[in-house]
């Protein structure tokens, strides 16, 4: 049953107007079928409203260069030790073979990530191998964008080689980065953070990274992992510290801002033992990221306008139906997948572009390929002769 106090909230969101902290947890903590129903129904409508019928997704590629990190996240079932089994740090000629791969797939975008690995460096700095590992890519193939490196990974260099962020963003940039991940956010609150990953950068830093990137013309995806120990103020509170970044971008005319927002459901079947007893369970609860999927794009708002489903950690069938509770893109073909694969997910490490468009083809909505910053790439055309 619906209460007259929900259907007043999801009315002003039909009409897109910001909805409160306190409504925005309203929201998630509803139970009962018909209440979420009618969530995910406005939620379906305002994506309607904010970015039409379209799907659409890119072919990009996905090269972790190295699972080698000093941190100890509880959740991720990634990193190793140098030198320990399973560890492993791809060379320069190894990262332009999969790229060259990539071009010859069609791919438009490199995304890149890594492990913290205090061995990576040049001529003893760390600044200088990112840098090469960004004109590794780019001065082979200018073409591709360079999507990479996490505010977690944009700290890293600050701290090892003495310089600020804006140093570290504008320096990269220089060499043909063209945006960042806004991973390493998980939950934006420092209670919870102090638990699944104490020694990573907090809420407050990552917020200063994002913000500075964009200041710089550098834009960046948002992110938000779910599901583990979080609560559903601390779920609000993180969209909220999003729709307030992303309104500071607009408002003060910054070159770039975020892109897109993406859910990452935690996947905890190979996550070391004390954060996997602790939730209670191995994968994703389907119905729960289906309602903060709604409850993002009815709380983002017209901010952030563009929402993706993870396929890889809730498999192509869930990630259907989120693309009818207020997402509008499903992702890329990633060719290659090793940090979620790693926890245990269950989506796989690549989908082809056909299997992309044949899951869009089955909800009876149009697809359209895109470029890393959501530019329409235009379909070849054919020739007659």
């Amino acid at each position: 049953m619906i209460s007259k106090e929900l259907d007043t909230i999801l009315k002003r969101a039909r009409n897109q107007e910001q909805i409160s902290l306190r409504e925005g947890e309203l929201l998630l903590r509803q139970t009962d079928e018909s209440a979420r129903k009618a969530i995910k129904e406005t939620a379906n409508l305002l994506r309607q409203k904010q970015v039409g019928e379209t799907v659409t997704y890119v072919v990009n590629r996905n090269i972790n260069f190295t699972n080698i990190c000093e941190q100890h996240c509880s959740f991720c079932a990634f990193r190793r030790d140098t030198d320990t089994e399973g560890s492993y740090w791809l060379s320069f000629e190894e990262i332009l073979g999969k790229s060259k791969n990539a071009v010859e797939r069609g791919a438009t975008e490199i995304c890149m990530q890594g492990g913290l690995n205090p061995l990576a460096r040049i001529n003893g700095s760390t600044l200088a191998y990112y840098q090469q590992l960004v004109k590794t890519i780019k001065e082979a193939f200018p073409q591709l964008h360079f999507h990479g490196f996490s505010p977690q990974e944009i700290q890293f260099i600050s701290r090892e080689d003495g310089i600020n962020y804006e140093t570290v963003i504008a320096e990269l940039k220089a060499v043909g980065l063209g945006s960042m991940p806004g991973t390493a956010a998980e939950i934006l609150d420092d209670r919870a953070r102090k638990i699944i990953c104490p020694e990573k950068l907090d809420s407050q830093t990552w917020l200063e990274i994002i913000s500075t990137a964009h200041r710089l013309g550098v834009p960046t995806t948002s992110t938000m992992l779910s599901g583990h120990i979080e609560t559903h103020q601390q779920q609000i509170y993180h969209l909220e510290q999003l729709r307030s970044l992303q309104e500071t971008a607009i408002r003060s005319n910054y070159s770039a801002c975020i892109t897109e927002f993406i859910l990452l459901p935690f996947v905890g079947q190979e996550a070391p033992q004390p954060l996997r007893k602790r939730v209670g369970r191995d994968q994703p609860i389907p119905e729960d990221a289906l309602l903060l999927t709604a409850v993002a794009r009815i709380y983002l708002g017209k901010w952030i306008p563009n929402h993706q489903p993870s396929w890889v950690k809730l498999g192509l069938k869930v990630a259907q139906e989120a693309l009818n509770c207020g997402c509008n893109d499903l992702g890329g073909t990633l060719m290659e997948e090793h940090i979620t694969t790693m926890a245990g997910a269950q989506g796989g490490t690549c989908l082809e572009v056909a299997d992309l468009q044949g899951a869009i083809n089955q909800i009876n909505r149009p697809y359209q390929e895109r470029n890393t910053l959501y530019q329409p790439i235009p379909k070849p055309v054919l020739s007659d002769v």
